[in-house]
């Protein structure tokens, strides 16, 4: 058995990591931008000052989402594919759209460093000025190297040391740029001000920007946001929120306690009352107690808990026909005026409903499973023989049958795992539990990434974990299950 397990969890490490990329391409493909609501560029729009735009700027460079998702062909930029989208941005023509200016202006800004030598191309070769000025404009942006050090804490000397020559050398880059006659800018230079000191600039710079194909390999698979990401993950350090900018591992810990006292009671309940409703139902098979059971069963397993939920709600906590329990929240807010035990039966009272909801499809489900199981095994021959040996019909059935019966529920009992750290979404949102679920819904809405991932590869790890534990416990109940 040692060696199976062995085997299991080496198996288990690319399947993590092809899961992994999986949800990371997923969740980075998908439409939206984080970060953009706190930017002022919500729905859509830009960025309402310059001031907006370089928040955005810097929020998307702490976070690594100005790199590419997965492959980076960046240091491959043609001055073709720079002029293309700084043409779409000057939109001299008009028949570009407003979303697709947009782009443009989050491309170029997301390229970086990469577009410098095009943009220095353009600002010394094109025959329109308006492109030339655009250049020399995204120049003092693109131009910039990233400072030391993600989110600027915790900085070695060496860090704030070059942070200090990196900050210089931006300030040096301001009023460096020049503006098409007609416009005014009290900032901007003449274009031969600023071509001459983009040129010596460029000069002093120039080995920064010649890739060697060692540098290519490494810019192509390293350089990436995956990469970033799974950096930080091998030292399990799972970044930071987006939102709030807490570590996401701390905001987990500290949702787990409202999840776990929803799934641990809600599993822990649907088994208790499964198993002996399962066993009872085959025993009683046919009989008339046992159509009637399996009827409400089924009504409650094909009621859905977002519907159930909003109907206890409205039935029992907003005074229509009783006011028995709050309409929300995991507790009162007067907690620390309690004793324990009054603490843990305000926690109680605020949890029945929820775990009501997230008891009654399992709990229809499971028995279901527990009947079923059971009536293949009782049919099998040596529940014949035991019965032939004069052994009680009790004893047959919760000594004999009952242990080989429960097979599938011990399967379905690993897929439990995830549950009790994921939550449920859907109860946690209605019922205003502020756990793991709930914290996912909004990491979703507010396309919090580093959350997202966070939960979803926990998730996931669990799950595999829970399958080894199901194959395990398997061998422990049926002997016939061997490893060997």
């Amino acid at each position: 058995m040692l060696t199976y397990i062995i085997k299991r969890l080496a198996l288990m490490i690319p399947t993590f990591l092809a899961i992994s990329l999986i949800v990371f391409a997923v969740v980075n493909f998908a439409p939206g931008n984080p970060g953009a609501k706190q930017a002022g560029a919500e729905g859509g729009q830009q960025a309402n000052t310059g001031e907006q735009r370089e928040s955005y700027r810097i929020f998307k460079e702490q976070f690594n989402l100005d790199k590419p998702v997965l492959l980076n062909f960046r240091y491959d930029l043609s001055n073709e594919d720079v002029s293309k989208v700084l043409s779409d941005i000057l939109n001299e023509n008009g028949e570009i759209s407003p979303a697709l200016r947009i782009v443009s202006q989050e491309t170029v800004e997301n390229w970086g460093r990469y577009a410098v030598p095009a943009l220095m191309d353009i600002l010394n070769t094109s025959d329109n000025v308006a492109m030339r000025a655009l250049a020399s404009q995204r120049l003092t942006i693109n131009a910039r190297k990233r400072l030391a050090g993600e989110f600027r804490k915790n900085l070695t000397a060496e860090q704030k040391a070059e942070n200090k020559i990196i900050a210089a050398e931006v300030a040096s880059f301001k009023g460096t740029y020049f503006m098409v006659e007609g416009a005014e800018d009290k900032n901007a230079i003449s274009e031969v001000e600023s071509k001459a000191f983009w040129n010596t600039w460029y000069e002093t710079n120039k080995e920064g920007f010649a890739y060697s194909s060692t540098e290519k390999m490494s810019i192509l698979f390293f350089d990436t946001r995956f990469a970033k990401y799974w950096g930080n993950l091998i030292r399990l350090d799972f970044g930071v929120s987006h939102l709030d900018k807490r570590p996401v591992l701390e905001k987990v810990f500290s949702k787990l306690k409202y999840s776990l006292s929803l799934a641990v009671t809600s599993v822990l309940l649907a088994y208790l009352i499964s198993l002996p409703l399962g066993i009872w139902s085959a025993v009683n098979e046919n009989s008339p107690s046992d159509r009637f059971v399996t009827l409400i069963l089924f009504m409650l397993y094909s009621l859905p808990s977002f519907f159930v939920g909003v109907v206890l709600l409205n039935f029992f906590t907003i005074g229509s026909p009783v006011q028995w329990f709050p309409t929300a929240g995991f507790e009162s807010i007067d907690t620390s005026e309690m004793t324990t035990l009054e603490h843990l039966k305000d926690i109680a009272w605020h949890l029945f409903l929820p775990i009501t909801c997230m008891t009654y499809g399992a709990l229809a489900a499971l028995s279901r499973y527990a009947r079923t199981g059971l009536l293949d095994t009782i049919r099998a021959d040596f529940i014949r023989t035991a019965r032939a040996k004069g052994l009680s019909e009790g004893v047959v059935i919760i000594k004999h049958a009952a242990r080989n019966g429960m097979i599938p529920i011990i399967t379905l009992l690993g897929t439990l795992l995830p549950v009790l750290i994921g939550g449920s979404v859907v109860i946690e949102v209605i019922f205003g539990i502020p756990g793991m679920g709930k914290m996912g819904f909004e990491a979703i809405m507010l396309r919090d990434y580093n959350v997202i991932m966070a939960i979803l590869l926990i998730a996931s790890s669990l799950t595999l974990i829970g399958m080894l534990i199901s194959d395990l416990l398997l061998a422990l109940v049926d002997p016939r299950i061997t490893f060997d």
